[in-house]
């Protein structure tokens, strides 16, 4: 369902000329959710079908790095939208030229970039631990916490160095998304019209529900004390950010724009004509 809704997004947004605005930009870097996916839940799925639950070296780190650097980009991409809904709402007559798409581009590879960064510094250092105890991870993919715990090596002091890192990782974008939806905010006040209020609260809404479910599980996750986590509430937590979110997102982009259910219909209207036809 997830890769559907976000196949469906992708090809929506690259085919309806009306779509190649930088919002619905970002969506489709955010719709790389289809990778983050697939990153954990195949693998997940080909040992459930053959019984079977166990993966290999060279596949932990892989599935170790593609996750690392999906979520890191992951972490940073809400804070380009919600620098583009800031310019959109305060600077609407500036809008077309402050976010072309040369602009919109260098946040993205920046995001994409960060992400890369911390996969292969996270994963190079995760692997390099020796694994001299069980062999069995409590979890349903190779998460760095949980691989740590089958290390009988000293991993405090790279534990800590981890979560700051993820912390910072979180922090950063939540602090430049809270900057621009305050002045979001102080600009809808100043507002006269009500159709303007409803409009920037249309426009806004969509993205602030997806970040309220990424960075809310993630916090949950990475931000509380060691003595809060558990195997089963890590799993948890995981789960929704991995696999809950990505499905959701897709759903709560199209029904929160106008311009994607737009598309949507028109497409289904043409498709029904061929058919009719």
């Amino acid at each position: 369902m997830a890769a559907f809704g976000n196949i469906i997004l992708t090809l929506l947004i690259h085919s309806d000329p009306s779509l190649h605005v930088p919002m619905c930009f970002f969506i489709n870097q955010l719709s790389l959710d289809l990778t983050y996916i697939s990153v954990a839940v195949p693998k997940m799925l080909v040992n459930h079908l053959n019984n079977a639950e166990t993966i290999s070296v060279t596949g932990s780190r892989t599935q170790m790095y593609f996750y690392l650097m999906m979520g890191g980009a992951e972490y940073c991409l809400p804070a380009a939208m919600a620098c583009d809904r800031y310019v959109a709402i305060c600077h609407p007559l500036r809008y077309p030229v402050l976010m072309n798409h040369r602009v919109c581009l260098l946040p993205a590879s920046r995001c994409w970039f960060v992400g890369s960064l911390d996969g292969s510094i996270l994963t190079s250092i995760t692997m390099a631990f020796p694994l001299c105890r069980s062999r069995e991870i409590h979890h349903f993919f190779c998460e760095v916490p949980a691989v740590l715990k089958l290390s009988c090596s000293e991993a405090t002091a790279y534990t800590i160095f981890m979560y700051s890192c993820c912390i910072l990782v979180l922090l950063i974008p939540v602090t430049v998304i809270l900057a621009s939806y305050l002045f979001i905010v102080l600009a809808i006040h100043r507002m006269t019209s009500t159709e303007g209020w409803k409009k920037a609260f249309t426009t806004c809404s969509s993205h602030m529900t997806v970040v309220s479910l990424f960075y809310g599980a993630a916090i949950c996750n990475y931000m509380p004390p060691s003595s809060f986590h558990t195997p089963r509430k890590g799993t948890t937590m995981s789960f929704f950010y991995t696999i809950i979110t990505p499905v959701l997102n897709p759903v709560i982009y199209s029904l929160r724009s106008k311009d994607v259910t737009g598309a949507l219909k028109k497409v289904l209207r043409t498709g029904k004509h061929h058919t009719e036809a």
